[in-house]
């Protein structure tokens, strides 16, 4: 399966169970890897997935509706890249660097991989 790959989306988002996370927001970054047959002899657009759509549409969920876990967030953005037709699988990396723990940590991440037919 062929693949298009988009790495270090970041955008500020609400999300988190805490008072502070939902108040004052924080970066989150995604990474999506979409496995789709790519049409590698027609040159046009409408033979893959727009990569600039699938950007916007990680930043609106990043930037919408806050949520609890980034479980979640992940499973929306999974959702909205399998509503292209031609995509046959989503995997989805939320990355949370900023996340309330008191230890020294460089990342906090949640890795979903989702198909059409799961």
């Amino acid at each position: 399966m062929d693949r298009i790959t988009l790495t270090g989306l970041t955008a500020t988002g609400y999300h988190g169970v805490l008072t502070e996370e939902r108040r004052d927001g924080q970066s989150f970054v995604v990474d999506v890897i979409l496995e789709l047959p790519l049409e590698t002899t027609s040159d046009d657009l409408t033979d893959t997935v727009s990569y600039a759509d699938i950007a916007d549409e990680v930043e609106a969920v990043i930037t919408g509706e806050p949520r609890d876990l980034i479980e979640t967030v992940a499973g929306e953005i999974a959702s909205r890249c399998l509503a292209h037709e031609r995509v046959v699988r989503a995997t989805v990396t939320v990355h949370k660097p900023s996340a309330p723990l008191t230890q020294t940590f460089a990342d906090v991440s949640v890795t979903i991989s989702r198909s059409r037919d799961e």
